[in-house]
């Protein structure tokens, strides 16, 4: 996998954070593994003041809409988590474990056999403002979304 990862991803998505969180920026990257994707997350500017000297948890998932707009409320138009086979939360194929930021920074490597990078390109990756809970429905309470990106083929965009 390491050899893989050294590579050019299949999938990417640059992130911005809101008008209420400006400061949130980054990237998502998705590569082709094994039956699955491993998804790797490089951000910066998390609003984790209270708690920078332990780490605060904010939900990360893939939502089925296709564009980061949307104003009541903010990112509207990202939809509900990406859903395909109709499943209760947490198994939607776009439920992803939470983002631990320390000091405003995470960084994030998970491997899912729930989707491929084919599957969500086109889609968006949605950072909440609170940690999923795993058991509420429909979305794992995890509060207002607060930055997103949107999934392209790793041809289509910078990733700089």
């Amino acid at each position: 996998m390491i050899e893989k990862l050294n590579g050019m991803p299949e999938a990417a998505a640059r992130i911005s954070g809101t008008k209420e969180y400006p400061e949130i920026q980054g990237m998502v990257y998705f590569f082709e593994v094994y039956g699955g994707t491993i998804v790797m997350a490089e951000i910066y500017g998390l609003p984790d003041d209270e708690w920078k000297d332990v780490g605060r948890f904010f939900g990360f998932h893939i939502h089925e809409g296709g564009r980061c707009a949307g104003e009541r409320p903010p990112l509207s138009e990202t939809g509900e988590h990406y859903n395909p086979n109709g499943m209760q939360h947490p198994f939607h194929a776009g439920d992803l474990p939470p983002l631990l930021s320390v000091n405003g920074t995470a960084w994030y490597a998970v491997y899912t056999g729930r989707f491929h990078p084919d599957d969500v390109v086109g889609r968006t990756v949605v950072i909440h403002n609170e940690s999923d809970d795993f058991q509420t429905q429909p979305s794992g309470n995890s509060g207002a979304k607060i930055a997103c990106g949107v999934i392209r083929e790793q041809g289509g965009m910078d990733t700089d």
